[in-house]
């Protein structure tokens, strides 16, 4: 989504290649980041929330006990990692990274 519906124009600043999603930057990278507007920034949340939803309507229970993580003993279902992301990877700690970057980004 980030690439099919354009967000990495609206967002990339040319520091940063195209491909670059911003997973693992820290808060520093993050503050370099500039957007338009705080729609714009709103408008991206939609759309990965919007997407999420119709991942997650799609599932099956199938596809829940597909195998994505054979390096563990048991491997790891898609299920089971769906359930951990909240948890291990909080993306409103993530979400927080940015809205505070942005906001130093503003105030400098």
């Amino acid at each position: 989504m980030w690439l099919t519906q354009g967000w990495e124009k609206r967002f990339r600043p040319p520091i940063l290649p195209a491909r670059d999603t911003g997973y693992g930057h820290t808060a520093t990278k993050v503050g370099k980041v500039r957007v338009e507007s705080a729609g714009q920034l709103t408008g991206y949340y939609d759309a990965v929330h919007e997407q999420t939803l119709e991942y997650l309507r799609g599932l099956t229970a199938k596809g829940l006990q597909r195998i994505v993580d054979e390096r563990w003993d048991p491997p790891v279902t898609l299920g089971v990692r769906l359930s951990q992301r909240p948890v291990r990877r909080s993306p409103t700690r993530r979400t927080g990274r940015v809205v505070r970057g942005l906001l130093q980004s503003a105030e400098a």
